[in-house]
């Protein structure tokens, strides 16, 4: 009875958490241009605010995963959220860009705490059999974030400011804590008494950074100088895992374990061939179609609400069947969608972008959850931190490396200028060129997806 309490109050906490950054996230989205208007921010200075979020959780992801197999799962998890709430009610002071964008970093980092660490503690619960139901629930409340964002985020847009964002998930993160105190009973630190890999660590922070930043910079010179410096520290980190006696990553987990290492590239892929749709939808139905944040909100809704209503079957689906044929096909729905996307324009009805939203929904449900139950059921429990930590800087990686495609088209379609009517072909065509890019990545990350599949049960 107890372990039957223990997993439902788990499953709870982890998915009450899990819906506050997604819901943060695509609020924002919404609210971009009103911050643009605001404070007089030119569409690369408005990819910042995302991406500056993105960048810092992707950097600390993994070092947050190792600690949380060292210190503690729920240490970590309890600390990212208390983070994650405090950089709320600071962010509803902001008083200008510098002080947004500089929060939004030290958010990244609770953001990487909480989601470095979430898998893993549900995989420390969650038998294998029983597994892929409750990843199904969790992601399930990272989309119900996500469908609830636009539309309360539009409204709270419209007739309290953008700020009233951040205050309305104060409340929700206090509630986390206190469920996390009340009923989230236990420790999970099957890595206890190792030492963490701080040369390591810093590293690979540096690496992931350089690559980053560096690819955001393209095609500038200084963008090719950064990232070649942020590639030629991967093999200085692959020396220093292999050689160190804990590392902060068990580098075996990629050149032995077949299944992790073909899930974690086809989440990267994935990841980076969607994330940035939002944005680019956000920015064509309320500069190019002239919907209000809320008329807007309503349409980018349909994607996160096919999400929530398929992913718990998808989990479910996972526990019986394999997972790597599931996530495969998933991944070659979402391809369709981004082909669909190449073909946007002025004159696009809106009714075609909800039936491309949902197909893509369609597509990252069926990808999503049995991904991530194919790797964290081919782990050991003592790697559950990295397999976790591994996950969401897949996940963070791949959302950034798409921002960075987005930045990286705006400068190049756009340059500075700031978006008004007498540059939308320019916008538009930033956009059909990312959906191209996203499109053939995505069709790429198809044979990643089924490559793994020789290792896992039929």
């Amino acid at each position: 009875m107890m372990d039957k309490e223990l997993k439902r109050s788990v499953l709870t906490v982890t998915a009450f958490a899990s819906f506050l950054t997604p819901f943060m996230g695509s609020s924002i989205n919404l609210a971009l241009p009103s911050i643009g208007d605001e404070m007089g921010l030119n569409a690369v200075t408005l990819n910042w605010i995302v991406s500056s979020y993105m960048l810092t959780t992707s950097i600390l992801l993994l070092p947050a995963g190792r600690a949380g197999d060292i210190i503690g799962r729920k240490k970590i998890f309890t600390a990212g959220l208390v983070i994650f709430t405090l950089t709320m009610i600071m962010l509803t002071f902001t008083p200008g860009i510098k002080w947004l964008i500089g929060v939004r970093i030290l958010q990244g980092a609770g953001g990487a705490m909480m989601f470095g660490t979430n898998m893993a503690i549900l995989t420390s619960v969650f038998p294998a059999g029983e597994r892929g139901r409750a990843m199904g629930i969790n992601v399930t409340a990272v989309y119900a974030g996500l469908a609830s964002g636009p539309f309360l985020g539009g409204l709270l847009t419209r007739y309290l400011g953008w700020r009233s964002i951040f205050a309305f998930l104060v409340p929700m993160g206090i509630i986390s804590l206190i469920m996390i105190r009340r009923r989230m009973k236990g420790e999970w630190a099957e890595a206890r008494g190792e030492s963490f890999d701080w040369p390591g660590a810093v590293i690979y922070g540096m690496s992931i950074a350089a690559l980053i930043y560096g690819f955001s910079k393209l095609p500038s010179v200084a963008g090719w100088v950064i990232t070649t410096a942020g590639l030629a520290l991967v093999p200085l980190f692959i020396l220093r895992e292999k050689t160190t006696v804990h590392p902060l990553f068990d580098i075996t987990l990629i050149s032995r374990n077949r299944v992790f290492a073909f899930s974690s590239l086809a989440a990267l892929i994935h990841y980076a061939a969607t994330s940035a749709i939002g944005f680019f939808l956000s920015l064509f139905l309320q500069y190019i179609k002239e919907l209000g944040p809320r008329d807007a909100g309503f349409v980018l809704m349909a994607w996160p609400v096919t999400m929530a209503l398929i992913s718990p079957a998808a989990g479910r689906l996972s526990d019986t069947r394999n997972p790597g044929v599931l996530a495969s096909i998933g991944m070659t729905i979402t391809s369709v969608g981004l082909i669909m996307l190449c073909f946007l324009t002025k004159e696009t009805s809106i009714l075609f972008v909800v039936v491309v939203l949902v197909i893509m929904g369609a597509g990252f449900s069926l990808f999503s959850s049995p991904n991530s139950n194919a790797i964290m059921s081919s782990v050991e429990k003592r790697q559950l931190g990295n397999a976790s930590g591994m996950l969401g800087t897949m996940r963070n990686v791949g959302q950034t490396f798409s921002m960075a495609i987005a930045l990286m088209l705006l400068a190049i379609y756009m340059g500075q200028a700031k978006i008004d009517p007498t540059n939308y072909p320019e916008l538009l065509g930033a956009m059909k060129s990312a959906f191209v890019i996203f499109a053939i990545l995505c069709f790429a990350g198809i044979f990643a997806s089924l490559a793994r599949n020789k290792s896992l049960r039929k």
